[in-house]
């Protein structure tokens, strides 16, 4: 009993940590930096480790269980997802900011001026008058606003985001824990219960990050307004270039676009 308990101990902190590693804090702020509610960023925190359990739980079983061996060029594939992810989240953080720099570089006519507002998870400036009051777009037209009519009408969209992007950083790492564990844990099903206390500490781990990284924009949405312009660059220009990192260390040092692949599980 003893040395279950020190497993599933063992399998929750070292969860934990995993939820710190560079590439999971980089995909998640892309996400977060516009969330004005910690609980809602927390909730993000939590979907992204509930994808990635579902991914270790299913690869690392399967390698436990049934000794699946990963080819080295599969193994490469799935880490190199992850780069090819993060470039995704890295230019969609970016071009939300580029619309944003272009209307405020638009020159105001006459009796106009521009401010920040929401509409969902959408933050943005356009210029107005207040005689009459007219907003420079229709309250529909903005892009979060048309993705949530046409794909996320009950909310799906928000929820699948962060799962999927978890579920991409699973297979990056699933091969890594469960080789790990088949080093130290004999027993096959002691060592699934360890992946599955292992994805609940990530899960734990990253709702204490989103959180974290929510609080400076959760007090007044104004006040922070360029804190939160400033966290959507950094985080794009981040992920932007730690995904093309990720992508040439797969695809050209380790081989994945030779012909001798080389694969090392970390």
């Amino acid at each position: 009993m003893i040395t279950l308990l020190s497993i599933i101990a063992l399998g929750f902190f070292l969860g934990m940590r995993h939820a710190t590693d560079p590439d999971h804090v980089i995909a998640v702020t892309t996400i977060v930096s516009r969330q004005r509610s910690i609980g809602h960023a927390a909730l993000i925190g939590a979907l992204w480790g509930l994808g990635h359990t579902i991914t270790i739980l299913i690869v690392g079983s399967a390698i436990i269980l049934f000794g699946l061996v990963i080819p080295p060029r599969v193994g490469l594939t799935m880490e190199m997802s992850v780069g090819l992810m993060l470039i995704l989240l890295g230019i969609l953080n970016l071009s939300g900011i580029m619309r944003w720099i272009a209307e405020t570089a638009t020159p105001l006519r006459s009796g106009q001026h521009s401010h920040p507002h929401g509409q969902g998870d959408y933050i943005h400036s356009h210029p107005h008058r207040h005689n009459p009051e007219k907003h420079g777009h229709a309250e529909d037209a903005t892009p979060v606003s048309w993705m949530d009519r046409t794909i996320c009408r009950l909310g799906i969209y928000q929820v699948v985001r962060p799962l999927a992007v978890g579920i991409v950083h699973g297979l990056a790492g699933s091969a890594a824990v469960a080789l790990l564990v088949l080093t130290t844990i004999r027993v096959s099903s002691w060592a699934v219960v360890y992946l599955l206390v292992f994805g609940i500490g990530t899960v734990a781990g990253m709702m204490l990050i989103t959180a974290a990284i929510a609080v400076p924009l959760t007090f007044s949405e104004n006040r922070f307004a360029r804190l939160s312009r400033g966290l959507g660059v950094v985080s794009g220009l981040v992920s932007l270039v730690f995904g093309i990192f990720i992508v040439y260390q797969m695809g050209f040092v380790n081989g994945l676009f030779t012909r001798s692949p080389i694969w090392i599980p970390h």
